[in-house]
């Protein structure tokens, strides 16, 4: 259930309201919510339409005409009547050939819209987590900004009672505006990431989003432990692009058959009456019309067609190398990504964290200096935020590779 509170720890604006989301509840609005999805949708119900246009028959003909003026006994609308009704016949298997070939549109139509939803879905899940990993970092630099304006009012008074010297007042304000700026420009990164993921789940665009993620489940060598040839097969199968490309060339062999059916003509059958039009009195025949294929015989569009599918195959088979070599550099750099993550000491955080308390409270009893406290503060941000980093850049190569592979097998 999607949770809206007002924000108890605001990073942005304070009494803001926030959003409060998990994966699954994000992607649940993205796939009810996103106008593109909606568009794409569209799409599909017009190659539909396409179907049914393709099964209808041709409508019969009926000209019907009466003489409007004799100019020998000078009246208007004679007694004499001729009327015709005539059908269009399709021979050659026309009107099936043209519901398969319309049929492959809508195949083609829906392949395009799980490709469109495989990328977007992409998009949504990479912005939750860099969301997440970067607001961690914020919290690091609320945390160094507050401790740092209680210092700097500290070293304040102390400097009124000339007990510092002015200059390590101004050292520490130094640090304290840099920090401010480097914050500034990363709540300013968080919120263009934020304007595009409430666009795409069509949020308050007022309310502050606080991903939700799970990470404890995450499994470090999931990677490692999958054959790199099951990712390549998972790819081939699953991916829908290279679906929507392969109806493509089932699309265009429908075509090809479809404008070889037109070289044969088709022919029309008709019924006529005529009163007093001919050598008798009431005149009636059936008959038939057809064209005589002698010059135009559709050589043209059967070219065409052959040409489209030579291309379809081409582009097909084109793709096919591209989606490979995606998975194997995804596939490498997750690989890479878990095994660097997995060097680092999962207790080195909180051995940073720890340390920096004890730095702090050693600066304020003045047993360390200036100099000595900046720079573990410093280090410590640095180490905080490159962890961060990593973690995001782990998170974001596994949904890479779930991207390349057309499956969410990794970080589910």
């Amino acid at each position: 259930m999607v949770k809206i509170s007002p924000a108890q720890n605001d990073i942005s604006e304070k009494g803001r309201d926030t959003l409060r989301l998990t994966i699954s509840e994000a992607e649940t609005m993205f796939l009810n919510k996103n106008l593109d999805l909606i568009a794409q949708r569209f799409s599909i119900d017009s190659a539909k339409a396409t179907v049914i246009t393709a099964r209808l028959f041709d409508n019969p003909e009926l000209d019907f005409s009466n003489a409007f003026y004799n100019p020998d006994s000078h009246n208007f609308f004679g007694p004499e009547v001729s009327a015709q009704i005539s059908q269009l016949i399709r021979l050659a298997g026309k009107r099936k050939k043209a519901v398969n070939f319309a049929k492959s549109g809508v195949d083609v139509a829906q392949f395009q819209f799980y490709d469109l939803m495989r990328t977007l879905r992409f998009i949504l899940r990479n912005d939750f987590y860099n969301i997440y990993f970067l607001q961690q970092s914020a919290g690091v630099y609320e945390t160094e900004i507050a401790s740092l304006k209680d210092i700097v009012s500290a070293y304040r008074e102390q400097v009124n009672k000339g007990n510092i010297a002015p200059a390590d007042l101004l050292r520490i304000q130094s640090q304290l505006y840099t920090l401010e700026a480097e914050y500034n420009n990363l709540q300013t990164n968080i919120n263009q990431i934020q304007i595009e993921f409430k666009g795409m789940i069509r949020a308050n665009p007022l309310q502050y989003f606080l991903p939700e993620p799970d990470l404890n489940d995450l499994n470090e060598n999931a990677v490692s432990a999958t054959s790199y040839q099951a990712l390549i097969d998972s790819a081939m199968i699953n991916r829908p692009d290279l679906k929507a490309l392969n109806a493509g060339i089932d699309q265009s062999k429908y075509n090809l058959v479809l404008q070889k059916s037109y070289a044969t003509p088709d022919i029309t059958v008709n019924a006529n009456y005529d009163r007093l039009g001919s050598y008798i009195r009431n005149y009636n025949a059936i008959g038939i019309s057809v064209p005589l294929p002698l010059f135009n015989r559709n050589q043209g569009n059967i070219q065409n067609a052959r040409v489209q599918l030579d291309v379809s195959k081409t582009i097909y088979e084109a793709e096919m190398d591209k989606v490979k070599n995606e998975v194997t550099a995804n596939y490498i750099t997750a690989l890479q990504s878990q095994k660097l993550l997995q060097s680092i000491d999962p207790r080195f955080q909180d051995n940073m964290k720890k340390l920096i308390e004890q730095v702090t409270l050693n600066f304020q009893k003045r047993n360390i200096s200036i100099l000595e406290f900046l720079d573990h503060y410093d280090a410590y941000k640095q180490n905080v935020l490159q962890i961060n980093e990593l973690r995001f850049n782990e998170m974001s190569a596994l949904e890479q590779l779930n991207l390349s592979i057309g499956k969410t097998l990794f970080n589910k």
